[in-house]
């Protein structure tokens, strides 16, 4: 650890040192065009040199740039919170006589969620059913974070094909990948499909008893995190790519969504549907509630081994 301490110290010196030395030269740099030689004068077989004075107008757009985005960013959180305090003023005052005691839309959640959606697990009638867009909403801050952190982590393709960067792996292959570990692979080749099952179970019975789609995510993408840190990046990339990744959020949230319009669309207009709470208690039934609690799972599960692997590798 103390080697690798003092080898991150050292690039790290080394890249403020290198930008310290290219901001010099490019301050130094006349802003006026250099001459430019004839045909004749130059050499013909000599490759053609880049002159310095095209890379300070980038450099100093993009500092513009920055302080653009900068500007943009404090007017966008000022804007968002003077809406909040605006709406905050419209609220009831707390202790006011008349106020509710108890909010009526509650109620209604405790008293007719059975009926009204089918599933004996309350919440998650409430928060699938009554409350979906918002959990597919939350659903979407997950995949947005995922998104975001792949953007800053992820080491680009090009990178990757280097020959230095692989150089670089192969001498750094201990912070990766395991050696051979014969304890942390016989404990987890029993603790893993007790994991993902238990987790499934979770997913499967979130109508029926507490859990649902977060909770039975996150012990499956600690299953998944366990297999990794056991076996290796070389074996999990067998099957879970960042194809596989892109495919399952992608299709989750897209039926997610889709249900849910459809069920919202016949609701509000009255129409017949061909969805029914069914039976309370029995594993198929609640309507869309345990296939869309499969859909958060596979979201959930899907982001957390995600960001693992970004935090720790910069890839999938």
């Amino acid at each position: 650890m103390s080697r690798l301490t003092e080898r991150l110290r050292r690039m790290l010196h080394a890249d403020d040192r290198l930008d310290r030395e290219m901001a010099a030269e490019w301050e130094e740099t006349p802003a006026g065009k250099p001459d430019i030689l004839s045909p004749e004068a130059e050499e013909p077989d000599a490759p053609a040199e880049q002159p310095d004075w095209w890379i300070s107008v980038p450099f100093r757009q993009g500092r513009s740039l920055r302080r653009l985005l900068v500007v943009l960013s404090v007017l966008l959180c000022v804007g968002i919170i003077a809406v909040l305090v605006i709406t905050a003023q419209y609220l009831p005052h707390f202790g006011q006589a008349g106020n509710p005691a108890n909010n009526e839309v509650s109620r209604r959640y405790i008293e007719n969620g059975m009926e009204e959606t089918g599933a004996v697990n309350v919440v998650a009638g409430m928060i699938l059913d009554y409350r979906a867009f918002d959990t597919l909403g939350e659903s979407n801050v997950l995949f947005t974070a995922v998104c975001a952190v792949m953007l800053l982590l992820r080491v680009s393709a090009d990178k990757r094909r280097s020959a230095a960067y692989q150089l670089e792996l192969e001498t750094d292959d201990r912070m990766y990948e395991p050696k051979n570990d014969l304890i942390l692979r016989s404990i987890a080749r029993l603790l893993i499909p007790c994991i993902l099952l238990l987790g499934m179970y979770i997913i499967l019975n979130g109508h029926l008893s507490p859990g649902g789609g977060f909770s039975g995510g996150a012990v499956m993408g600690a299953g998944l995190i366990l297999m990794l840190n056991a076996y290796g990046f070389r074996r999990m990339e067998r099957f879970f790519t960042i194809r596989l990744f892109r495919a399952v959020t992608v299709c989750a949230l897209s039926f997610y969504a889709l249900s849910k319009a459809y069920s919202f669309f016949t609701g509000a207009n009255h129409l017949p549907s061909f969805i029914t709470p069914g039976t309370p208690g029995m594993i198929f039934s609640a309507g869309l509630i345990p296939y869309l609690n499969i859909s958060v799972g596979l979201v959930v599960c899907c982001t957390i081994y995600s960001l693992y692997t970004l935090f720790r590798k910069g890839d999938l």
